[in-house]
């Protein structure tokens, strides 16, 4: 096989520290030694020992281990690869296992330049349906996308379970002109717990760093952002929405009750409570948002308030704080349940 990628991009794709992932990794045209056009597609995956590039015609080839610590390539004819779904990658583990994997790599950029041109400017005004963790779907493929504004990092990737916690394998795409680092991951659940792993522009140590745009967090001392899809619940407001005007109008009565969720009421026992669908507790401590929507309420009502004003419920590290050390602000906290708890609240 041609030699295809000069041993300076192997190595730092090898190495994590290559800026420009995309350039390397995926499908890219090359020109094989008869001087026909190819396609050349690699793949970073260190935990794997073999891996074959499965084409959709039906076709499978071996992909040849280019760095030793985990780099693959394949060269196939240029029009066998066209687009995402044109292949997938057959990795098999040390244990024998195999994972059928949907290439990050194969796919474009899903940030416009007009979203880019706009978050750069500081003037679009609703970044958190463009940063952080969505869960979209690309042609057939459901997965995530993520985004992240780092510009002064060297590289920037998405670190969880799903890879091992290895920044090597889905470094993210650069937008030198916005700051912002973004990537397609396909096929990944709902629930997985992910970071980002930063490599600081000039030399530094590796950081890991949760999500300032996620929507949900790992309960308290574990740190990660936790992929949620805040779309998927079922609203039920309508009538209330149908009356707020007239309940907030200039000359409508109004006494507030303000209050702090953890503290107001507690369930029998202690500790944090367990919750399943519908929010029912039964070894006690806080109450869930869904508890609190009945009881919290109907207490307020009785007492003859109008409103209620909370505390801070975004997410934060220590429970004295009572909210005002926040670290997500656009993640309601873990302590009383997740953000469909809170949607219901």
């Amino acid at each position: 096989m041609a030699q295809t990628l000069p041993h300076e991009a192997m190595n730092a794709i090898a190495g994590g520290y290559h800026g420009d992932p995309f350039a390397v990794l995926g499908p890219h045209p090359v020109r094989i030694e008869d001087g026909k056009e190819g396609m050349a597609v690699r793949a970073m995956l260190p935990w794997a020992t073999g891996v074959k590039l499965a084409l959709a015609n039906g076709q499978s080839f071996d992909m040849w281990r280019i760095h030793p610590d985990g780099l693959f390539e394949a060269v196939v004819a240029r029009d066998a690869v066209e687009g995402p779904q044109s292949y997938t990658l057959q990795a098999t583990s040390g244990a024998g296992s195999r994972a059928d994997l949907i290439d990050a790599y194969a796919f474009g950029p899903l940030l416009t330049d007009f979203d880019l041109h706009l978050i750069s400017e500081g003037q679009h005004y609703r970044t958190y349906e463009k940063m952080g963790a969505h869960r979209v779907k690309v042609g057939d493929v459901w997965g995530v996308h993520f985004a992240v504004w780092a510009p002064n990092a060297e590289r920037v990737s998405v670190i969880g379970n799903f890879n091992n916690w290895d920044g090597r394998i889905h470094p993210m795409r650069f937008h030198p002109g916005a700051g912002i680092w973004e990537i397609f991951i396909p096929n990944l659940p709902l629930g997985e717990a992910y970071k980002y792993q930063i490599k600081p522009r000039g030399g530094g140590p590796l950081v890991e760093k949760a999500d300032p745009y996620g929507f949900y967090a790992e309960y308290r001392p574990r740190t990660s952002s936790i992929v949620f899809d805040i779309d998927r619940y079922q609203w039920s407001d309508g009538e209330w929405l149908s009356e707020r005007a007239k309940r907030q109008a200039l000359d409508a009565p109004i006494s507030i009750y303000e209050v702090h969720l953890g503290s107001w009421k507690r369930a029998l026992g202690g500790g944090r409570p367990t919750t399943a669908e519908g929010g029912v507790t039964e070894t006690g401590g806080w109450l869930n948002y869904r508890q609190l929507a009945h009881e919290l309420v109907d207490y307020v009502k009785y007492m003859g308030f109008t409103h209620i004003e909370l505390l801070p419920v975004s997410e934060h590290p220590f429970d004295g704080s009572w909210g005002y050390q926040t670290i997500g602000y656009y993640a309601p906290t873990s302590r009383y349940g997740d953000p469909a708890d809170f949607q219901y609240f």
